[in-house]
Parts: structure tokens; C-alpha cells; sequence
């Protein structure tokens, strides 16, 4: 099982709550699968109505303060691995079987796993290509990473070596 971290990076955007829900929405089928333990939403604090949408999910709200919001979220993650994500972030079919195989697979070196993010920008695909390359040092929306990595703090040391997963997340 893995914990899902999704950050919000600006809750007051008008369709800010209607991208963390469509996340949140597609995020049931792997609880139902039993791959998805648990949510936590990160971000920057005060906003009663995303303390709403996470009281009626059932999600943990995680206050953002600034660095990786995926470490903040880690410490309130309940599972070994945690899948971050980015409001707005739909996974697409297949995605539970790869998880769930990556998960069961990992050995404790193993890095972290990276799901394809083929709507992202123009330097993220580069970064991407970059790490693929030579290892991340810092976790990314799109990545399955263990939640110890995140809290040993960021930058990762050494540098974790990245998996790319077959399945891919498109934005909503």
C-alpha cells in the first residue's frame, strides 16, 4: 500500500478546488483496489474550504510553509511509499496494476519509480530526462518514492536512481 500526497500549491485560484477533486476522484479506484492507504493534501494553510474537501474525504490537510511540499506531506504519510502528485494530476488506466508491481517488487535501494507526465512543460521533460540520466536528488509530482527518503530530508543523499513506470498521469 502507498499514501497519495497531493499538493496544492494555490488554493485561492479559481479552479483550484475543482482540480484537487478530480485528483482526489481518481485516487478511489486504487483504494478500492486496496493499493491507496491513505491521502494527504499540502497546502499553504487557512483556506476553510479546502479544510472542507479534506474533512469529507478523509484526507489529512498537511500546512505548507515552503521547501518540497512532498517531505511535509511525508511526515503525515502513513504508509511505506508515497505516490506524489499535483492538484489537477488524473492517473490513467493501468495505472494501480504498475504501482502495485513496482511496490511489491522494490528492494530497499531501488530509487524511486516515475510515472510519465506527457502534459508537462518543456523543461520538466528535460529535468525528467536529465534524472532518468543521473538520479533525482529531490521528489516530483509523477514520482513513487518511500516515505523514509522524504523525511531524511531533501536534497536526496545520493542521489536516487529513477525508475520510469509504464503508466502515465495526465492533468485534468
Amino acid at each position: 500500500m502507498l499514501s497519495a500526497v497531493t499538493f496544492l500549491a494555490d488554493p485561492g485560484a479559481p479552479d483550484a478546488i475543482d482540480r484537487l477533486a478530480d485528483t482526489l476522484s481518481a485516487l478511489v479506484a486504487g483504494v478500492a483496489a486496496g493499493l491507496v492507504g491513505d491521502a494527504v493534501i499540502v497546502a499553504p494553510p487557512g483556506d476553510a474550504e479546502l479544510t472542507a474537501v479534506a474533512e469529507a474525504t478523509g484526507a489529512t490537510l498537511a500546512a505548507y510553509r515552503g521547501g518540497n511540499p512532498f517531505a511535509a506531506g511525508a511526515a503525515l504519510a502513513r504508509r511505506d511509499w508515497v505516490l506524489c502528485l499535483e492538484a489537477g494530476d488524473v492517473p490513467a488506466d493501468g495505472w494501480i496494476r504498475t504501482l502495485d508491481r513496482f511496490v511489491g517488487t522494490a528492494r530497499p535501494g531501488t530509487g524511486l519509480g516515475r510515472l510519465r507526465r506527457p502534459g508537462a512543460g518543456l523543461s520538466a521533460r528535460a529535468v525528467a530526462r536529465i534524472e532518468a540520466r543521473f538520479g533525482a536528488r529531490t521528489a516530483r509530482a509523477g514520482d513513487v518514492v518511500r516515505r523514509d527518503n522524504l523525511r531524511a530530508g531533501l536534497p536526496f543523499k545520493p542521489r536516487l536512481r529513477v525508475r520510469p513506470l509504464i503508466a502515465r498521469i495526465d492533468r485534468a
